[in-house]
């Protein structure tokens, strides 16, 4: 299923070029047009570029919830479930090429940030921590995209379901920390999953914004996602293709 996945990368490079180029150009935007910085002790760089790499974490998701629902809706799902497979290995096949595809594009949005000026001030294991951290982040929001794709049930419903991407990407200390907005949105902000993790990949590669102690809310976050959406995912699954 993986495999099957990354041949459709070869046939379609726009999609997959247009998901690198997406983050970078965010990142620029925000870095040199928007601007920023307000209670940012140090910086600014340094402190938008792990918010960066969580919020890219977070978009991109209707590829994958579009394939869901184009196979779902193709029959080609029927098809596979005439060989001896697992409910869950489509889905899991698909997943894996998406966690591919995250790991290039956190790899091309670390070498923009390093080109305009952001450096890690950790060490090595921490760095691979923080990258570690951010595709754990990833992986749970991918289930939870699946979920609400086969919620969705048809291609043209995606687009509506990515919407609720948006919110939680920009309520989050991203782009801003939660000391400069209002106390009740800071307090909605400190408890977004995305801004544990950015807080625990600023705290792991020595930027502003780091706050010791959150590696395990950035753990401990996506797992209770996983352990909701994955299984409630792959019974939907093995139900609808039925």
């Amino acid at each position: 299923m993986t495999r099957r996945e990354l041949a459709h990368w070869a046939r379609q490079p726009v999609r997959v070029l247009v998901g690198l180029v997406f983050p970078v150009m965010l990142l620029l935007m925000f870095g040199y047009l928007v601007g920023g910085g307000r209670e940012v002790d140090g910086d600014y760089v340094d402190f938008l570029v792990p918010g960066m790499l969580a919020l890219t974490m977070a978009f991109g998701l209707e590829g994958t919830m579009l394939a869901v629902t184009q196979d779902l809706n193709k029959g080609v799902v029927d098809r596979f479930r005439s060989m001896p497979m697992a409910d869950g290995a489509f889905l899991v096949g698909r997943s894996a090429a998406d966690m591919l595809q995250s790991a290039l594009s956190l790899l091309v949005l670390t070498g923009v940030g390093y080109a305009i000026g952001w450096r890690v001030h950790g060490g090595p294991g921490a760095f691979l921590g923080a990258l570690g951290l951010l595709l754990l982040f990833r992986f749970a929001m991918l289930w939870i995209g699946i979920q609400l794709a086969m919620v969705a049930g048809r291609p043209e419903l995606v687009q509506a379901v990515q919407i609720l991407v948006w919110p939680v990407g920009f309520l989050s200390n991203a782009f801003a920390t939660p000391d400069a907005m209002p106390g009740w949105l800071g307090t909605a902000v400190e408890w977004n999953p995305m801004s544990r993790t950015a807080t625990a990949v600023r705290d792991l590669v020595g930027g502003p914004g780091g706050e010791p102690g959150h590696v395990w809310a950035a753990v401990a976050w996506p797992l209770a996602l996983l352990a909701v959406f994955f299984p409630l995912a792959v019974r939907r699954f093995a139900r609808l293709s039925r």
